[in-house]
C-alpha cells in the first residue's frame, strides 16, 4: 500500500469518486500494485507500507484504493504529523530516533486503516457475539502483557477502537473494566496458591499488569472485601488444612 502525504501546495487529486479538493496534510491511500496511481504531481510524498504490516488483505485494500482522508483531526491527524516530521528533518531516516518514529508511524497507520475498514468488516458474516468471544479469549491469553489496552486489542482483531467499545457496551461492561476484573481474578488465584505464599503481593500484582501495588490493593479490596495480603494468608492456611 502507498500512503501519500499532501505537501503545502495542494491541488485537486484525481480520485475514483468526485471527492472535495485535498488540503495540505491530507492523506491518500493507493494500491502499490498499480504504480500508475503515483502520477499525481509533486505535491505528494509517498510512503510504501506492506499490507502485512497493517494486518489487511489485498481484497481489503480494494476498499481503500483512491481514498482521500482529511488530516485535520483524529488518528489521521496524528499520522499526518508524524509523517511530516519524518520528511521534514534531514538525516532523521538513518538515525535511531528516525527508525523508532517510523515504527510508531506504521502503528498509527494500522490504526487508521482499521478505522477506515470497520464499516466493511462489521458487515462480515462473523456476528458480534462471535467476535466478542474471540476478543475475550485473546484477553485471557494476554493478561500478563502490561501493554494490553483497547488500542492493542482492536489492532489485533483488525477493528476500530470504537467498534471494540461498542461490542463490550452491548455486553453491559467496558473493555478496561473486563481486563481489570480478569486480572484481579488471576491475582487472587495466584495469591491463594500454597507455592506462592512467599511471593510478595507487589510481585504478583506486577506480573499481572498492575505496576502500582497500592492501586492494586485498593482495587482488590473493593472487589473482594479484604486486602491481598489478608487473602494470601487465609488462603494459604486453608490450603495447609486440606
Amino acid at each position: 500500500m502507498y500512503l501519500g502525504l499532501e505537501r503545502p501546495s495542494p491541488e485537486t487529486l484525481p480520485s475514483r469518486e468526485a471527492q472535495p479538493s485535498s488540503a495540505a496534510g491530507d492523506l491518500v491511500l493507493l494500491d502499490a500494485l498499480r504504480p500508475e496511481h503515483l502520477a499525481c504531481g509533486n505535491e505528494f510524498v509517498f510512503f510504501r507500507v506492506p499490507c502485512s504490516y497493517l494486518g489487511i488483505t489485498q481484497d481489503e485494500m480494494l476498499h481503500l484504493t483512491g481514498l482521500r482522508v482529511s488530516g485535520a483531526d483524529g488518528v489521521a491527524a496524528l499520522v499526518s504529523k508524524v509523517l511530516a516530521v519524518l520528511i521534514g528533518e534531514d538525516g532523521l531516516w538513518n538515525s535511531m530516533n528516525g527508525k523508532r518514529l517510523a515504527l510508531n508511524a506504521v502503528d498509527l497507520i494500522a490504526l487508521l486503516v482499521a478505522e477506515l475498514l470497520a464499516p466493511y468488516r462489521s458487515e462480515s458474516t462473523e456476528s458480534g457475539s462471535e467476535m466478542l468471544a474471540r476478543i475475550r479469549s485473546y484477553i485471557e491469553e494476554n493478561l500478563m502483557d502490561p501493554d494490553l489496552s483497547p488500542e492493542t486489542i482492536a489492532r489485533a482483531h483488525h477493528i476500530s477502537v470504537r467498534y471494540l467499545h461498542k461490542l463490550f457496551q452491548g455486553d453491559g461492561t467496558t473493555v478496561s473494566t473486563h481486563v481489570r476484573q480478569r486480572r484481579l481474578a488471576a491475582c487472587r488465584l495466584d495469591l491463594g496458591r500454597l507455592p506462592n505464599r512467599r511471593r510478595s503481593v507487589a510481585a504478583v500484582a506486577q506480573s499481572w499488569g498492575f505496576p502500582s501495588p497500592s492501586h492494586f490493593s485498593r482495587l482488590f479490596r473493593q472487589a473482594y472485601g479484604e486486602s491481598p495480603s489478608e487473602w494470601q494468608v487465609s488462603a494459604s492456611g486453608q490450603a495447609r488444612n486440606v
